[in-house]
């Protein structure tokens, strides 16, 4: 084989890529200088201070600035439950018919027995008038034939009429003496249906709800739609109760005649001495909870069924000036604290601590009654700490 001479002249260096390569490497050192400069600038700045920036906050949770009675300090346990009747009824009439009298509206004090209503007796009446016509056709036949059935005795006894003439008028005797005995139970029946036309109070109480106008068909069930079954609802208004429900797991707390505060939503300045009269021995099982009743031992006319109140179970007897006494504001004493010799309670805006001057008067367990600088239901930070001063970051829990 011929061996070629190689042209070594014709050899040079590709230095394209090489100063391809050079420029990455340059940008590679370029971003590697910049994320250090930046890691350098974050550690400057959170070292002197600027990562406050990234501060979630103090971590705090609100409580309520609420009004409480002198009797609070002294509760054992707080519910809330509803005034009930325990005497009430739903009044319907004993008969169906159509409702032509109706002597009482919603308010109207009744008594026991007292006629509320009346239904169409026309035909009743009626019907009672020819029972008692007929009664005193008997009574009119049995003196003929109680004079006649003694003569034949007489005679037979005297042995001048044969025996089965007095057989025949002491048989006509008892048919007239059953007859008129049929009558009677015929007029008394007569008289109960007009009586069942005649609405009346089961007791004496006060008029709730009117449930059915003059005109209106009435029936004791109610037995088609176009029909009325209660005329009235009434309740007795000396039997009112507090039925409050209480958890399985404060039951305990709980012992018959033991003493309580009443308040109504209606009349929050208002307060009643009670006492659990009853607790119900069975439980709820859905709302795991005991019903538990208390009695009022005394209140007014504002007092109304079907009012929302509270109840605080006491260990001690209520006194008279508490009864009386105006309820006080009050926060947990911990919500409170002492800043440039003022005590201070610090509500939240836009995510910062606001600090609030407050006055303060007597305390009362874990609470602490303020005077004077919040309002009811004013919320703020429930636990102070020396970390929180105005304008501290906060995160509410």
């Amino acid at each position: 084989m011929e061996t070629k001479k190689a042209d070594l002249s014709s050899l040079k260096i590709d230095r394209s890529n090489s100063d391809h390569n050079s420029g990455g490497g340059k940008k590679i050192i370029i971003n590697t200088a910049v994320t250090l400069l930046v890691i350098i600038l974050l550690f400057t700045a959170g070292y002197f201070g600027w990562g406050k920036i990234f501060d979630p906050g103090e971590e705090i949770k609100l409580t309520s600035a609420v009004m409480i009675s002198p009797s609070q300090s002294n509760a054992v346990l707080t519910a809330s439950g509803y005034v009930v009747a325990q005497r009430k009824a739903s009044v319907a009439s004993k008969a169906t018919g159509r409702l032509v009298y109706l002597g009482v509206v919603e308010g109207d004090p009744v008594l026991k027995d007292q006629i509320i209503g009346r239904l169409e007796d026309d035909d009743v009446k009626a019907q009672l008038a020819q029972t008692q016509a007929t009664l005193k056709l008997y009574e009119a036949d049995l003196m003929d034939v109680e004079s006649n059935y003694k003569r034949m005795k007489e005679l037979y006894e005297a042995k001048v009429s044969p025996e089965k003439d007095l057989i025949t008028a002491e048989a006509q005797y008892k048919r007239i003496l059953a007859s008129i005995e049929l009558a009677k139970a015929q007029v008394q029946s007569a008289e109960i249906a007009v009586e069942y036309t005649l609405i009346r109070a089961p007791f004496s109480g006060t008029v709730l709800t009117k449930n059915a106008d003059v005109g209106e068909i009435v029936s004791p069930l109610g037995a088609s739609s176009t029909s009325r079954a209660a005329v009235v609802s009434m309740a007795d208004m000396t039997s009112l109760q507090v039925e409050a429900d209480v958890s399985e797991s404060n039951i305990e707390r709980l012992k018959p005649r033991q003493e309580c505060e009443i308040t109504l939503d209606a009349y929050p300045g208002s307060r009643y001495a009670g006492y659990v009269d009853k607790i119900v021995p069975t439980a709820d099982r859905s709302k795991a909870t005991v019903l538990v009743k208390v009695a009022f031992k005394n209140y007014d006319k504002r007092v109304l069924p079907e009012m929302s109140a509270k109840v605080l179970f006491l260990n001690e007897a209520v006194q008279e000036e508490a009864l009386t006494a105006k309820p006080i504001l009050v926060v947990p004493k911990a919500a409170t604290a002492v800043r440039d010799s003022k005590i201070v309670v610090y509500k939240v805006v836009d995510n910062s601590a606001v600090e609030v001057a407050v006055t303060t008067g007597k305390e009362s367990g874990n609470d602490i009654e303020i005077t004077s600088g919040l309002s009811d239901g004013d919320k703020v930070i429930e636990k102070v700490t020396d970390k929180i001063q105005n304008g501290t970051k906060i995160k509410i829990l």
